[in-house]
């Protein structure tokens, strides 16, 4: 009993950030080592997810449904494209590019030619920096030219 009450304050306290209505739910052993039992300690069989889970070693779970999985990857991964992009925009924009969109649409064609080429890959590590420079050495006309401006400083 003094165990149920030190792992139901724990519920508790981990529980503050849901809503009020949780659902912990207690897995309990049979004499059949292939068939367990769920019981309700509190909220109902009905309620939202998260649901908290217990198990028969007081180790705390959460269960949620295949649509929120699938909704928490989806979100890592626009978080993931946008800071992509965040840092290739940065870096191009160090570069002190003539047109942006001409710059973006080069790098994201240099982009996809390595994803072809490394498609067994699921994840890309791409040196935004030295992408940014073999564009800038391969068509310098897309950048300004700072040794060009100073020039034209001493011109006037």
């Amino acid at each position: 009993m003094a165990n149920e009450v030190t792992v139901l304050s724990l519920v508790d306290e981990i529980s503050k950030t849901l809503d009020d209505k949780k659902t912990v739910v207690q897995i309990r052993n049979s004499k059949d080592d292939n068939l367990k039992f769920l019981e309700l300690k509190s909220g109902s069989w009905h309620s939202d997810e998260p649901w908290i889970v217990v198990d028969e070693n007081e180790k705390l779970y959460t269960m949620i449904s295949l649509e929120s999985v699938n909704r928490i990857l989806q979100s890592y991964k626009d978080s993931m494209d946008e800071n992509f992009q965040l840092k290739l925009e940065k870096v191009i924009w160090k570069n002190v590019p003539v047109d942006f969109q001409d710059v973006w649409a080069v790098a994201m064609d240099e982009i996809r030619k390595i994803a072809k080429s490394q498609s067994n890959n699921k994840v890309l590590n791409i040196d935004l920096e030295s992408l940014i420079k073999k564009i800038k050495l391969k068509h310098p006309n897309l950048f300004i030219d700072m040794k060009d401006l100073s020039m034209l400083r001493d011109i006037r």
